[in-house]
């Protein structure tokens, strides 16, 4: 009872106990940092390095992701994505245990972002081609395949000498994603065992009367004649804005991820007489996140191969916004923190999490499976580290 009081005057002042704790950490966090840089460059540093953030990195990334925006809803508009889908097609049920028409969601999220798979997920269209226990899996195939075109796009920029490691990260990712995808599955078939309901999630996702409807609309769709002209314009146009909003969306993220980041890894610039010096500069730090590295490096060095305790930064980024993640490694590859077998690693990680834990919630929500989502957590988390594992050791083999 007198709990239940105590919760209630807090409600009602609009702070409580974890206010204190909160305020303890961050100014006990800021306190740290300016013992060691000192309190001007410090925060200098933090303004300079947001700054070279939003120009050296966050523009180029969003002008990529208008560009592939554009690229991609014209494949999507004459037929380039349909094609793609039918020649995926016959390996979607063997390796996945999915119908095949879950490869039109592999490509849309390839070519866009995770949230592409509610449109499969929403489509009655397309959910008539699924049993009621497959609609959950969907999260985890969409979102491994999440951003996939901007990643591969974006390593790509960094080299050509890069390809081999792109492909292993391709590879590391399809492996990650049947994993993720084939467990969620088993776990999802237990779960409904459990309750009592496997039977009836075994029928189709959609009734007689939302089949009936989602043929009328596809008939309607046939109907609407445009030129080549204006499909190309329309579509060039739509996408250039879908790709703008993919990124002016993960523009926070990654100004805010990659300026904290970037201030735990790296060290003190460079004085005028040659010293080791805090001057305010961009990317300067205070090196914690390498010296937690070094403690977990003879597992990561193993697992994935990392050069530098600082690598594990990228992957840990990822689980929250893969924008700002891929964001950390043109730094690093010019700093020589970073070499092919890294690029690998970061991208089969990086396309296999996708920013999952900012996602997978939501969109197990929106798919009506919410009891299913600690399950889509745990699979996904350990499929990342399997893309990571295949793809140290698959460029190792074709290196």
């Amino acid at each position: 009872m007198q709990g239940t009081i105590e919760m209630k005057k807090a409600r009602e002042r609009g702070f409580s106990a974890e206010t204190f704790i909160f305020l303890a950490v961050l100014l006990g966090a800021i306190g740290y940092m300016c013992s060691i840089m000192g309190v001007g460059p410090m925060f200098k540093t933090l303004l300079n390095t947001a700054y070279s953030v939003l120009i050296d990195t966050v523009l180029y990334l969003c002008a990529m992701c208008v560009l592939m925006g554009a690229v991609s809803a014209l494949f999507t508009e004459f037929g380039v994505v349909d094609l793609a889908q039918w020649l995926i097609n016959p390996i979607m049920k063997p390796l996945y245990g999915m119908p095949g028409v879950t490869s039109l969601g592999v490509v849309s999220t390839f070519l866009s972002d995770n949230a592409a798979i509610l449109a499969l997920g929403q489509d009655n269209r397309i959910r008539r081609y699924y049993k009621k226990y497959q609609i959950p899996a969907l999260c985890n195939i969409g979102t491994t395949f999440g951003m996939g075109m901007i990643v591969c796009t974006f390593m790509l920029g960094l080299g050509t000498e890069f390809v081999p490691a792109i492909i292993a990260g391709l590879v590391g990712c399809i492996v990650g994603s049947i994993f993720s995808t084939r467990s969620m599955l088993f776990l999802t078939k237990r779960h409904y065992i459990k309750q009592g309901t496997w039977e009836k999630m075994q029928e189709a996702a959609v009734s007689e009367a939302e089949l009936e409807e989602a043929y009328t609309e596809e008939k309607n769709k046939k109907k609407e004649k445009r030129s080549v002209f204006s499909r190309a314009m329309n579509a060039m146009l739509e996408g250039g804005k879908l790709g703008w909003e993919i990124c002016f969306q993960s523009t926070p993220g990654v100004v805010c991820i990659c300026t904290l980041v970037m201030m735990l890894t790296f060290g003190p610039g460079t004085a005028a007489d040659g010293t080791a010096a805090y001057t305010g500069a961009a990317y300067e730090g205070i090196e914690l996140l390498p010296k937690i590295g070094d403690l977990i490096a003879p597992i990561t060095k193993v697992l994935f191969g990392f050069k530098d305790g600082s690598n594990i930064v990228v992957p840990v980024t990822s689980l929250g916004a893969v924008g700002a993640a891929i964001g950390l490694v043109p730094k690093m590859v010019e700093t020589g923190l970073a070499g092919a077998n890294e690029i690998a690693v970061f991208t089969g990680i990086g396309m296999c999490w996708s920013g999952y834990l900012s996602t997978h919630i939501s969109i197990m929500d929106t798919l009506g499976s919410r009891e299913l989502i600690p399950q889509a957590l745990i699979t996904h988390t350990i499929a990342g580290l399997i893309a990571g594992v295949v793809a140290h050791y698959f460029f190792l083999l074709i290196a």
